[in-house]
């Protein structure tokens, strides 16, 4: 397995939400701080597209060619790429006003599954102390029916299910566990959560599963990648040159390339010339395949 090199310099102050479009082998990822950013790479035409947001956005699922669903600040969206319109389809959490949504991702039966916490970002990208346990985690079906799983939330991160769509993982990142659930496909259903793995290296961020039932998992503040295998073993560890790894996904044709995303925000000037490809995102050519992302039902 080779090391993980810079695919792009993009210069993400906040990269998080990376998706692979199987359809159009184009990846999608986000950069959350205003001026919020949605960027689309095009593997048959080599062309990077940024498109400029009217609020934060934190996450996504494609629904098809010209439409993504997106989490963001105060609700979830529709985004047709090729109008570029952007449209709330639901508010979320009315009565908490300082709350937005974070990390999200679909599930096999096609549910978007994402969780709430209150804002840590200012307009101009300065960080906000966070209240602790105001976010929740919820899913929406294909008739936008919004359930709420979990309350006394701080941070979601983490969305990703076993390849026999049994188990579902979930990180609260400030408690720096990840957890593990037993998951109802037909009833959209998590149950038994138990703790899965730990890690002694920063708090877990994005993750994503591979076609061996290993979790990826990024680590903020930990400079790396971790695999760990279906009982929670670290089994390998991918060092990256940034110490800020948020969020991955597995493209490429054979879903065999580990992209991943990276944070800016928060370094100071010497730190970013020490780090000077914080921000930008990775490419890891790995001996396993991974697993397709899902598309939200329509």
């Amino acid at each position: 397995m080779n090391k993980a090199e810079v695919f792009l310099d993009c210069n993400n102050n906040l990269g998080e939400g990376i998706i692979w479009s199987q359809d159009t082998n184009t990846l999608f990822w986000l950069d959350i701080p205003m001026p919020s950013k949605l960027h689309k790479y095009s593997f048959n035409t080599k062309q990077h597209q940024i498109f400029e947001m009217p609020e934060m956005i934190t996450a996504m699922a494609e629904r098809d060619n010209e439409n993504l669903l997106i989490a963001s600040h105060f609700g979830i969206n529709n985004y047709n790429l090729e109008e570029k319109k952007f449209n709330q389809i639901l508010r979320i959490e009315e009565d908490k006003p300082f709350n937005r949504c974070n990390d999200g991702a679909a599930d096999f039966a096609g549910n978007f599954w994402f969780g709430t916490m209150q804002n840590n970002i200012a307009e101009d990208g300065s960080d906000i102390n966070i209240t602790k346990n105001s976010g929740s985690l919820y899913s929406i079906d294909k008739n936008l029916k919004v359930t709420i799983h979990e309350n006394d939330i701080s941070i979601s991160n983490t969305f990703a299910w076993s390849p026999q769509n049994d188990k579902f993982y979930f990180s609260d990142t400030l408690t720096g566990i990840i957890s593990v659930y037993d998951y109802d496909l037909d009833n959209k259903v998590i149950s038994n959560k138990k703790q899965f793995a730990t890690f002694d290296r920063g708090y877990p961020d994005g993750s994503t599963v591979d076609s061996e039932g290993y979790l990826w998992n990024c680590r903020w503040g930990g400079s790396c990648v971790v695999r760990f295998d279906p009982n929670g073993k670290v089994d390998r560890i991918i060092e990256l040159p940034v110490p800020n790894v948020t969020s991955c996904s597995f493209g490429g044709k054979d879903l065999k390339t580990l992209f991943i995303t990276t944070a800016r925000m928060g370094m100071t000037s010497e730190e970013l010339e020490n780090k000077p490809h914080a921000g930008s995102l990775f490419a890891l050519e790995t001996d396993v395949q991974g697993k397709p992302d899902f598309k939200f039902a329509n």
